[in-house]
C-alpha cells in the first residue's frame, strides 16, 4: 500500500471518526476512506457507462423507434 496525504475539514473528520468508531467493518480512518474511494470510483464508472449508453440510444432513437414499430406490427399479425 501507498501512503498519501489528504487535507480534510474538521467537520468531515469528525464524521469520519464517528463512522469509524461505530462501524464493525471499518475500524480505522484508512479502511473507511479506502472503502469510500472504491465506492465512489465504482459509482463514477457506472455513471460513465450509463452516459455512453444513453448517448448511443439518443443517436439511434429514430431507427430504434422504427424497429420497435415494425416488431409490434409483426407481432400483431401473428
Amino acid at each position: 500500500m501507498k501512503t498519501i496525504a489528504v487535507t480534510i475539514d474538521e467537520g468531515t473528520l469528525q464524521l469520519l471518526d464517528e463512522l469509524a468508531a461505530a462501524s464493525p467493518r471499518h475500524r480505522s480512518r484508512s479502511v473507511l476512506v479506502r472503502a469510500a474511494v472504491r465506492d465512489f470510483v465504482e459509482r463514477e464508472r457506472q455513471r460513465a457507462i450509463e452516459e455512453r449508453e444513453s448517448a448511443i440510444l439518443r443517436r439511434h432513437k429514430a431507427r430504434l423507434a422504427r424497429q420497435a414499430k415494425a416488431l409490434l406490427a409483426e407481432q400483431a399479425r401473428t
